[in-house]
């Protein structure tokens, strides 16, 4: 299966055009510049995306709001049936998403395959919403009742970034168009492939073209989004600082916003934990991805030495290869991404951390590589950046302590709130860590603690993971993407009904 050309796919200089997709777009248009996409497995020129910037931005949100009265017009269960064929046609076009996921962000099969898998599932939840937005109802006095009415706020904007280009699109995506808006998409310029691909099967399923827009570009395009008035919601998913500004810049608009941030997960590992199961799952949880994505292990805290599970993750960690198959970890993002990595692992060794395991071998090749790494830390070294700052790499730095106090203490400290697990066969350990972490999605015995449908995902409030309201899926979602009406009804009276001071209508 291959897009059908309509002028914003076509071939330049071998290399084909990704661009912005909308109704306004006709065949004179032409953006003002456009910039390489690169393979990070082999560092080849893979496609040349357009950078769109204010302007397309306010051709796009016209068009969505020309769109907005007809979409938001049909039922939500017609919306819903359109979701339930895209859905179909996804899945039978998921051969080639899954090689655009792997060919634009360099995940393996398997990563790649539950990429567009987890997206999949919130497709299904989103088909579900006629069942779940039908608001309440109550005859709440004598002859009066009062119900609630969910309806979409209005042109939705939604910036994602590289690491997942299928699912993270589709946390919002669905449930935003199954509620009636109209919705924005600005795809990172590192991976803006696989959505354009995606797009024509959503126009396919039904979606109409004004309903779902592309607006490819980089800073330029996501500040316009922000700032432009007709826009009334806003979900970002990124670096803790950027979705501080994009929050603060959007909500300064005076849109609703929920922009996700950065994480640095913490394991526990209690004395009782099971080596096989645990050092398996640790082991997974740093390296799978690359370590590119939130919910990544990022530092294990074992309580006591335990030198026996140290060898284990390392032995298990040493065998992985690296490439794109099965059970192999893929390259980072780019060039940036890795020499930052490599840099704090340099100085993570400078400062005294022992490499128990060296990744940075890989880099001797094609592409942009690192391999799993793993550090251990004094005590001593507790404030070092490997210990505190996203890392967003094939890295697990290792401390011990001797008490749980000790363990939760560090974890408590970190500002992020995302997520945590503790690893242990006692169901009143993890009973003590669950309630205790300071984090919003916490495994027991899993270090990749993903919320499924239909439980939300997003950080704790307050922390830097999340800016603003609501989580990102799940009802959490639904809530964010629609506006309730409250309405008050009364046709008559009950004669004999008690009376009723809190109910002021009619009287005085």
């Amino acid at each position: 299966w291959h897009p059908r050309p309509r002028g914003q796919y076509r071939m330049k200089r071998s290399l084909p055009l990704i661009g912005s997709i909308g109704p306004w777009r006709g065949p004179a248009y032409k953006a003002s510049r456009t910039m390489e996409v690169f393979s990070p497995a082999d560092g080849s020129s893979i496609a040349e995306v357009e950078v769109a910037g204010a302007e397309e931005v306010d051709m796009a949100v016209a068009a969505a709001q020309a769109e907005f009265p007809a979409w938001s017009a049909a039922t939500i269960k017609r919306r819903a049936s359109i979701m339930l064929r895209f859905h179909a046609l996804a899945e039978a076009h998921q051969g080639a998403i899954v090689e655009s996921i792997m060919l634009e962000n360099g995940k393996n099969r398997v990563e790649a395959t539950g990429d567009f898998a987890k997206g999949m599932e919130t497709v299904e939840w989103a088909c579900s919403m006629p069942q779940l937005a039908q608001g309440k109802h109550l005859t709440v006095s004598s002859g009066v009742t009062c119900h609630e009415v969910k309806e979409p706020v209005g042109v939705v904007a939604s910036i994602v970034p590289f690491n997942f280009p299928f699912m993270v699109p589709f946390w919002t995506l669905p449930i935003a168009l199954v509620a009636g808006n109209c919705v924005i998409l600005k795809p990172s310029e590192k991976v803006p492939m696989t959505m354009h691909l995606v797009a024509d099967l959503l126009y396919e399923a039904g979606v109409p073209r004004g309903a779902f827009q592309i607006v490819q570009g980089t800073q330029d395009a996501s500040n316009a989004l922000c700032d432009h008035p007709g826009v009334q919601a806003l979900t970002f998913v990124g670096s803790s600082r950027v979705a501080k500004l994009v929050h603060d810049r959007a909500r300064a608009a005076g849109k609703k916003v929920i922009a996700l941030g950065g994480a640095k997960n913490h394991l526990v590992a209690a004395p009782d934990r099971d080596l096989k199961m645990a050092s398996s799952d640790i082991v997974a949880s740093f390296a799978g991805c690359a370590g590119q994505r939130c919910m990544a292990a990022s530092v294990l805290i074992t309580i006591g030495d335990q030198p026996e599970l140290l060898d284990n993750v390392v032995a298990r960690a040493g065998k992985l290869g690296m490439g794109q198959e099965a059970g192999q970890v893929g390259p980072v993002i780019d060039a940036a991404s890795r020499d930052r990595i490599l840099d704090i692992v340099a100085r993570a060794e400078k400062d005294g951390a022992e490499v128990l395991l060296d990744g940075r071998t890989a880099n001797g090749r094609a592409g942009t590589w690192v391999g799993p790494t793993i550090l251990k830390f004094p005590t001593s070294m507790a404030g070092h950046e490997a210990l505190t700052a996203e890392i967003f790499g094939p890295v697990l730095s290792v401390v011990s302590v001797p008490t749980a106090a000790e363990a939760l203490a560090i974890e408590n400290s970190d500002p992020h709130g995302n997520a945590a697990c503790i690893y242990t066969s006692s169901g009143a350990t993890a009973d003590f860590f669950s309630r205790r972490f300071n984090a919003a999605m916490v495994g027991v015995n899993i270090g990749v603690p993903v919320p499924r449908e239909p439980f939300s995902f997003g950080g704790m409030e307050g922390s830097i993971s999340k800016y603003g309201e609501h989580d990102i899926t799940g009802e959490g979602a639904l809530n964010f993407f629609t506006k309730v009406r409250k309405v008050t009804t009364k046709w008559t009276t009950t004669p004999d009904a008690p009376p009723d001071a809190a109910n002021f209508g009619g009287t005085m």
